[in-house]
């Protein structure tokens, strides 16, 4: 079993870097990974552009990582809200990232993309890089994480447990 998990989110996380850099986001590597909700985590310790870690390049401009990360996950966090307010509709993205997930089942083509599949380790179904192919999630990659990183997705993997309670318990 497999959902689009955070799928979408990265790829919108990686488009926002590449707008902001000025540069193809099919460049950028970066990852938000764990919920689909507002417990996700962005892979700001990973997330490079042309294999430049992003905070360097920052740095190296003068400008600081909490600048653009404030405005840059809440851009991503609320994109579904902007893009419904804008088109009084929000399917287009998931349609398009359903199709995609589809194109790597049916091509048994191994890509390596943050989905969502249970996660035994936290008890709950949460997004991880993992290798998609014909037999759907093929391997979990767990990718390395600073401490405030890690957790986060221990927070976001909570999350989903309450969630899950309250469903049960209702």
């Amino acid at each position: 079993m497999l959902s689009a998990g955070t799928y979408l989110d990265s790829q919108r996380f990686r488009v926002h870097l590449g707008g902001y850099f000025g540069v193809d986001p099919a460049h950028v590597e970066a990852q938000v990974i764990g919920d689909h909700g507002t417990a996700q985590v962005f892979l700001w310790s990973s997330a490079r552009v042309g294999g430049v870690p992003v905070a360097a390049w920052l740095k190296k401009r003068g400008e600081k990582l909490s600048d653009l990360r404030e405005k840059v996950e809440k851009d991503v966090r609320y994109a579904n809200i902007t893009i419904i307010e804008g088109h009084d509709a929000s399917q287009y993205g998931i349609g398009i990232i359903a199709v995609r997930i589809a194109e790597m089942v049916l091509n048994d083509e191994r890509a390596v993309i943050p989905i969502g599949s249970f996660q035994k380790r936290f008890g709950v179904t949460l997004s991880l890089p993992s290798i998609v192919g014909r037999s759907g999630v093929i391997e979990v990659l767990e990718p390395e994480m600073s401490d405030e990183e890690r957790g986060g997705l221990e927070k976001s993997a909570q999350a989903l447990r309450a969630a899950l309670d309250r469903v049960r318990s209702g």
